[in-house]
């Protein structure tokens, strides 16, 4: 039977985190406030190892890759982009948008593949479709039901509906596309990664509605949540802006439920949709502002889960 969440997980230590400009074109959450780059990098050094020890703490395996300073990868903190693990000892490696991102493929493959340490691992390799400038980054463009196959997926510049289809056709998973948007100082323009907006646990899927603003779209999405069994958080665009939707359950080897968020996104979160959460599992949270700020990705983005 498929598990939807997992007990390992790998995570990459930054050597040279900073802002990247090649992202930034389609990433309205990262900010480059100019700082010294040493500064930025050792802030989120700590900010790295202060959440390997708290999710290490509750007794998930967590296994740390230290990025190396050549060649120049500023966002290999974000792994779960370039690669998902699946039960069935399927990786697929995946279609990044950005040049300097793809060199994180290079560097880390051979390091993922000892850690997986399985006797058949079939590695599905998606990255041909970057000479047609097609991507699809990972679990951060999907964000899947692995329960019940199915992909949620919006699309965008980094989402593409070709990658997807071969996707699915590889997995045998379900799409369910449709496009969301962000309202940053009153402006509306296309979330770049599905699970800014989105995340699905075991029992329950936060997700923001009002960033689906085609209704039709919109109503395919809940009624594939509501026929799962799943409890919906609906969390707002403000909410988004926070992080709330990049969250992400795991579990240890006892079966204990964990879903980790960043500081901004607990804060963010109302007291109610707090305990919908903890009916279902403990909440773990750490302050991670600079790769926040800097990277525009959060908690679940640092982290890729190992099956």
């Amino acid at each position: 039977m498929n598990s939807q969440i997992t007990s390992k997980v790998l995570m990459i230590k930054p050597t040279k985190f900073y802002y990247n400009v090649e992202t930034a074109v389609n990433n309205a959450y990262q900010k480059d406030l100019k700082e010294d780059p040493n500064l930025v990098q050792t802030r989120a050094l700590n900010e790295f190892d202060s959440l390997v020890e708290k999710i290490k703490s509750v007794g998930i395996e967590v296994d740390v890759i230290n990025d190396t300073s050549t060649p120049y990868t500023p966002d290999s903190i974000f792994p779960n982009n370039w690669f998902s693990s699946h039960q069935d000892g399927k990786l697929i490696i995946y279609p990044m948008f950005a040049n300097d991102r793809r060199l994180e493929r290079t560097k880390f493959l051979s390091n993922l593949k000892e850690i997986q340490n399985k006797t058949s691992i079939t590695v599905l390799d998606l990255t041909y479709f970057e000479k047609d400038d097609k991507f699809l980054e990972g679990t951060g463009a999907l964000v899947l039901d692995r329960i019940n196959k199915i992909a949620y997926c919006s699309l965008s510049p980094r989402a593409n509906e070709d990658v997807l289809k071969e996707f699915c056709n590889l997995t045998n998973y379900k799409a369910i596309k449709f496009h969301s948007v962000q309202n940053i100082n009153n402006i509306l323009t296309p979330i770049y990664h599905t699970n800014v907006m989105m995340g699905v646990t075991e029992n329950f899927v936060v997700i923001c509605l009002d960033s689906i603003t085609d209704l039709k779209e919109r109503e395919k999405v809940i009624t594939s949540i509501s026929i799962s069994g799943k409890e919906i958080i609906n969390i707002t665009l403000n909410q988004v802006l926070k992080f709330c939707g990049n969250v992400l359950e795991l579990k240890n080897l006892k079966g204990d439920r964990y879903t980790l968020m960043s500081k901004s996104a607990f804060q963010g979160f109302t007291k109610e949709q707090l305990e919908i959460i903890k009916k279902s599992s403990e909440i773990i949270f750490s302050d991670i502002t600079t790769i926040e700020t800097y990277g525009g990705g959060s908690v679940r983005c640092m982290i890729a889960e190992l099956f």
